[in-house]
């Protein structure tokens, strides 16, 4: 399993977490199959995206930005588009703008509003509680089956599709994406897992500032990782990615086109 591949990160010097799905090896139907080369990008947000001096999203002529923010995330941090690309905003957390994925910077300036929400084993349980509702809401189900509809469309790709550091939103995106295109959970989990490193790096001058303000280091690791255990939340309600397909999001129809468009 170690040597199993994932997606592969792309240098970027305005553009944090930039990853290509590409690659990936599909099972099943799809064996001998792979996610297709340069059509499915994920990063954290756009915010810092300098176009003029930092081209690798136009030259890799990216067509439609989808954003996984809340109102607020957004206007805070207004995404700057490569040329030609189109936006496309598919708002998971809608009805919980408050949820901790979208206060993440929030909570690392300021540690006393850290521990006082997400101390004493708070923060997993608050991650964990996101997840499911990233599974179970309304709200969050229209979010992502806009996410497969868009990427299922000619003309849409490539694709890039963040929230704001690429990781809780944008991975469990990115899981239902691959999981739909057929890659083995394996895989998928491993791709899931190797953002870690590039949030980490991100946010560490934050986090560093966090502990030296008294902030609990633990809390600081929760907000800038994502950990295995949170994929479970699929299985616990749905069982399998057909039945989330078929039920939550009601895409049924866009997968053939999906996997004719995303697999080589």
């Amino acid at each position: 399993m170690d040597s199993e591949p994932t997606g592969r990160a792309v240098e970027a010097a305005t553009v944090a977490n930039l990853r290509d799905l590409g690659g990936i090896p599909l099972t099943g139907a799809g064996q001998g199959r792979s996610v297709r080369p340069g059509a499915l990008l994920r990063s954290a947000d756009l915010a810092h995206h300098d176009p003029r001096t930092d081209p690798v999203l136009t030259e890799r002529g990216v067509q439609v930005v989808f954003d996984l923010r809340t109102t607020g995330e957004r206007e805070a941090a207004p995404d700057v588009l490569p040329p030609g690309a189109r936006p496309f905003v598919g708002d998971v957390l809608g009805t919980r703008p408050g949820a901790a994925p979208a206060r993440l910077t929030r909570y690392l300036d300021d540690p006393v509003l850290a521990e006082h929400e997400l101390g004493g084993g708070r923060a997993e349980r608050r991650f964990e509680d996101a997840y499911r509702r990233m599974v179970l809401s309304p709200g969050a189900c229209s979010a992502y089956a806009a996410l497969v509809q868009t990427a299922a469309d000619d003309g849409t790709h490539p694709l890039l599709f963040h929230c704001t550091a690429g990781k809780d939103r944008t991975g469990w995106g990115a899981a239902v994406l691959l999981l739909l295109l057929g890659a083995g959970e394996d895989a998928v989990r491993r791709e899931y897992l190797a953002v870690n490193d590039a949030v980490r790096a991100r946010y560490e001058p934050y986090v560093r500032r966090f502990v030296e303000r008294g902030g609990d280091p633990e809390i600081a690791a929760v907000l800038t990782e994502v950990q295995p255990a949170y994929l479970d939340a699929l299985t616990e309600r749905w069982g399998d990615i057909e039945r989330y397909a078929r039920e939550a999001l009601r895409v049924e129809a866009a997968l053939d086109r999906l996997r004719a468009e995303l697999t080589v």
